[in-house]
């Protein structure tokens, strides 16, 4: 499990200063960047040299509360399944212990020509 902490800025939200829904979808991406970072893998480097990317195919959502301006948030990222070519992570945005959003993401590994291929060595082992 990997722990991303962030703070909701003006640009973040509403006119209420309540997060903007599509905001929860930045959080979760920056925080999927630095669980990956973590585990030993260079994105810009497996790309560079392996010529694999990672795309969301799909994300499963649910909204529980608002987060709002000023609120600092822990993303949490949790591995829930792995294939050949796909991971699924469980994420949750939290507010303290109270949980504001979750979702289901699975992400594909992909070639320049946007073909799926299996998940790059490195980052297998590290799971």
């Amino acid at each position: 499990m990997h722990q991303f902490h962030c703070r909701v800025y003006y640009e973040d939200t509403d006119m209420a200063g309540i997060v903007y829904y599509a905001n929860y979808l930045k959080f979760i991406e920056r925080a999927r960047s630095e669980w990956v970072r973590s585990l030993g893998v260079d994105q810009r480097q497996l790309k560079d040299e392996a010529g694999v990317v990672f795309a969301v195919r799909r994300i499963e959502a649910d909204y529980l509360a608002p987060a709002r301006f000023e609120d600092e948030l822990t993303v949490t990222t949790a591995l829930h399944a792995v294939t050949p070519a796909r991971l699924v992570l469980d994420q949750t945005v939290s507010r303290a212990d109270a949980a504001l959003f979750q979702a289901r993401v699975t992400l594909v590994a992909m070639d320049g020509r946007g073909a799926p291929v299996r998940l790059p060595a490195a980052l297998r082992a590290a799971l």
